[in-house]
């Protein structure tokens, strides 16, 4: 219920309890007739109240049946006629409300609340035209309803009278001065009816009704630019700078305009006086040094990103958007550490941005920084970003690196959750990684289950064949189908020391020890520093084919190393080997 129809309705409700205290008093002093038609008077003005009473409570099924009771009883009271039309036209019920609506305007055609329901129901018919009627209608009978106009407006706008709709607004601006809202509208109407002259004068219009006010001549500019009427839009700026200087707004639509017309040196120049000005909007000049890392390299785009950033930096150089920006910047010039310090700079003081999670945490994992800071940056970009499956996937991917098994698996079941069925690259990492946790908390066959998934994706990828080889001859179990994946990868990268590692072990666990050799030494050979378990597999290795001693060197060249076997020192202790 509008403030209006409300203010009314509570005046009603007073009018009627009046009328019953009056009627009572004169009760005894009017004839039996007159006392009877009184009665039905009284009892209907309750019926009223009451029904105002669940009006005001929403129960308008209620609130109907006590007003169409009301009406049964005093059928030439006009309110009641506009309540009903009231609950009818909320429950949609537009035909009826709309009889009742024009029953109380019968009745009472002063009422201009009456005349506004009929309004409100033509509208909700979609007939702006007769709505348009009764509110020209009711403008046309007082002076006092002169802001109804840019309801009158619209419905001109909506039925497309336009010059009754451009006559209705230039009411409205006697009423209400020259306004952004009305010019807009009347730029729009003039420019559906190809009249660009007029628009433009409007636009003048607003300009010359608030002087040094940017918006207004930016929006005149836009005009003119979608109309192709560049050099027009040019002047304006002009004009407007020549009066007022400081707007770096309008360096950039100079900029713009320039850059349109290929004056790349002039619009080069305005571009750095916008950049230099520290009132101008952060995002837009984020927004325009990105759109120009975007275009053909050239050593005069290289030379004015320089410049901007040099702005950028020394004006605003807490600003997340900023930081970000910079940090592409620095990545498009190949600066990965400096770029991951803006990145990291950004996120310190803003998590909104997903585009800096992304570029931070993917050159986080190729800068091989410490998991754990990984870890605290994926962890904010999954709680900010859920939806993101990729989030989860470096989520799990780092949660893993520190051996957090239970909490990387749930985040890897997250990602693939997340992403199905949309990215086949991601569902084979995450799948990949997932079979890698698996393993770690002894859940074997379902690390199988999840390589078998990763391999029908793609039979080629290296980590799952290197990880699903070694994990089976670790099980020794189908060793034939690891000595095919592990073959797979030695014939493809000759000289990985890892892959050769993994092919000598399966070898070994095949009772192949001369061939195990063989590419054992390849392994050592092409491993800088080789791991503990490297050597440890050649001493097992050179221990099968009976060379005691030279194990025992072996064995004890990996004491002190990583990844070894918890049987190492027994190996050592006891000179042979164990498993």
């Amino acid at each position: 219920m509008n403030i209006h129809t409300y203010i009314y309705s509570v005046f009603l409700s007073c009018i009627f309890l009046f009328s019953l205290s009056v009627s009572e008093s004169v009760a005894q002093r009017i004839s039996k007739k007159q006392r009877k038609a009184q009665e039905k008077e009284i009892l209907a003005s309750r019926l009223f109240v009451e029904g105002q009473k669940y009006m005001m409570l929403e129960d308008f099924d209620r609130a109907y049946f006590y007003f169409d009771k009301a009406r049964s009883y005093n059928p030439d009271e006009a309110a009641v006629y506009f309540k009903m039309a009231e609950i009818l036209t909320r429950a949609n019920q537009l035909e009826k409300a709309l009889d009742l609506a024009n029953q109380a305007v019968e009745m009472d055609g002063s009422n201009k609340y009456y005349k506004l329901m009929i309004a409100e129901i033509y509208s909700k018919q979609k007939k702006p035209k007769e709505a348009a009627e009764v509110l020209r209608s009711l403008m046309g009978d007082d002076s006092e309803n002169q802001h109804y106009i840019l309801e009158l407006a619209s419905l001109y706008l909506a039925s497309q009278e336009f010059d009754k709709a451009l006559e209705a607004l230039d009411q409205a601006e006697e009423y209400y001065g020259v306004v952004e809202q009305l010019t807009a509208q009347k730029q729009r109407i003039y420019l559906r009816k190809n009249d660009l002259a007029s628009a433009v004068e409007e636009g003048k219009k607003l300009i010359e009704a608030h002087p040094g006010n940017a918006s207004y001549v930016l929006a005149l500019v836009e005009v003119l630019f979608n109309n192709n009427r560049v050099e027009q839009a040019m002047n304006e700026v002009r004009l407007s700078l020549a009066n007022y200087p400081d707007q770096p707004e309008l360096f950039m639509a100079m900029y713009t305009l320039h850059k349109e017309k290929k004056e790349l040196s002039p619009a080069n120049d305005y571009l750095r006086r916008a950049f230099s000005h520290p009132d101008l909007d952060v995002d837009m000049k984020v927004r325009v040094f990105s759109e120009i890392m975007q275009e053909l390299k050239t050593e005069a785009r290289n030379n004015l990103l320089s410049e901007l950033a040099d702005f950028l930096k020394e004006l605003h150089p807490k600003q997340p958007q900023v930081n970000g920006a910079l940090g592409d910047y620095e990545q498009l010039r190949g600066n990965k550490k400096e770029a991951l310090n803006y990145y990291r700079s950004s996120l310190a003081a803003s998590s909104e941005n997903e585009a800096v999670f992304q570029a931070a945490i993917n050159l986080m994992f190729e800068q091989q920084v410490d998991f754990g800071e990984i870890e605290s940056v994926t962890a904010i970009a999954v709680e900010e970003f859920p939806k993101r499956p990729d989030f989860w996937f470096f989520d799990g991917t780092a949660k893993l690196a520190l051996k957090k098994y239970h909490e990387a698996k749930a985040s890897l079941e997250k990602s693939l959750e997340l992403n199905q069925p949309t990215n086949r690259q991601l569902e084979m990492m995450a799948l990949g990684q997932l079979g890698d946790v698996y393993h770690a908390l002894e859940q074997k066959e379902k690390a199988f289950e999840a390589y078998e998934k990763v391999l029908e994706i793609n039979p080629n990828n290296e980590h799952i064949l290197n990880n699903y080889a070694y994990f089976l001859s670790l099980e020794k179990k189908d060793l034939e189908k690891a000595k095919k994946m592990s073959e797979k990868l030695v014939t493809r990268f000759p000289k990985n020391a890892t892959y050769l590692d993994t092919h000598a072990w399966v070898l070994f666990q095949l009772g192949l020890y001369e061939d195990a050799r063989k590419y054992m030494e390849r392994a050592l050979e092409n491993q800088s520093e080789p791991s503990g378990v490297m050597y440890e597999h050649f001493g097992d290795i050179l221990y099968k084919l009976g060379e005691t001693s030279e194990a025992l060197a072996y064995w004890q060249k990996a004491a002190g190393l990583d990844e070894t076997s918890k049987f190492l020192s027994e190996k050592i202790k006891h000179k042979r080997y164990y498993e």
